[in-house]
């Protein structure tokens, strides 16, 4: 059972240096580069260790409570097994975090796409006129979408050197959620649950952003019940993406009896 969602910050980003496209024998090494500048600008967004450097990132994330770290603790991940499935072999998150605090409890910065200059096939020596990227924040806590994204522009303006401006295009903002797990129906779902499956249900947080859960919590005070049946090898967003029949015949099942329990209060 889902208990806690991260928040989401997007924004596009676009470096613009010379008027045009320049022959970069010709211009090289005199003019901006855009190219350059913005890649300075997103090596800057991370220290040594991992962490986020932007001023105030970390203004309301909180601890994991022990009650909680215990329980993800006791579910036995395998990050190896996790990394490996898509060709990695170890975590490069924030050092002194555990795998599951990394993408359940832990903020997070993700260049999502970078593009500039010449990018078709062959090759062209080409001094670019703009650069850009696409950047996502995952958020935690009390974290505040709108300042996140205001220090980011702060970040790529402090940055700029003579002759470049930046734009910026907003892609959404919206706060994290942690659900109340004392409520009744929590325990009500987990009840129901174990009578369809032979493990009990945990709680468990989730790296993914559901922008209306958020506004659910922070706007009518309402938390939601978050309970899915993907599996870790379904590809989500990867091609080829696949959802287990057994999983889906299951949580049918699952479902009714969920609101079978909750309808008798």
């Amino acid at each position: 059972i889902v208990t806690q969602l991260r928040g989401l910050v997007g924004e596009q980003v676009t470096i613009t240096g010379p008027s045009r496209d320049l022959h970069s024998g010709m211009y090289g090494g005199m003019a901006a580069n855009p190219a350059r500048v913005l890649v300075r600008v997103l090596a800057g967004l991370h220290d040594d260790s991992g962490r986020v450097t932007l001023p105030g990132f970390y203004d309301g994330v909180p601890p994991i409570g022990a009650d909680l770290k215990a329980q993800w603790d006791a579910l036995g991940f395998d990050a190896g097994r996790f990394l490996g499935d898509v060709g990695l072999s170890r975590p490069a998150g924030e050092a002194g975090k555990t795998p599951l605090e990394m993408i359940w409890s832990e903020p997070t910065c993700e260049i999502n796409g970078i593009w500039s200059g010449y990018t078709g096939a062959g090759f062209k020596t080409v001094l670019p006129s703009k650069a850009h990227a696409k950047i996502s924040f995952r958020l935690v806590g009390t974290q505040d979408p709108e300042a996140i994204r205001a220090a980011f522009r702060a970040h790529v303006m402090a940055s700029l050197p003579a002759d470049c401006q930046a734009e910026f295009e907003p892609h959404g903002g919206s706060p994290a959620s942690v659900m109340a797990t004392d409520h009744p129906a929590f325990a009500t779902a987990r009840a129901a649950l174990s009578d369809e499956w032979p493990d009990p249900a945990a709680f468990v947080g989730s790296g993914g952003s559901i922008p209306v859960a958020g506004h659910f919590k922070t706007i009518l005070g309402m938390d939601s019940m978050l309970i899915g049946f993907a599996r870790d090898d379904d590809r989500i967003h990867s091609p080829n993406e696949k959802y287990d029949l057994r999983s889906f015949h299951k949580g049918i099942r699952s479902w009714a009896r969920i609101l079978d329990g909750l309808s008798r209060g």
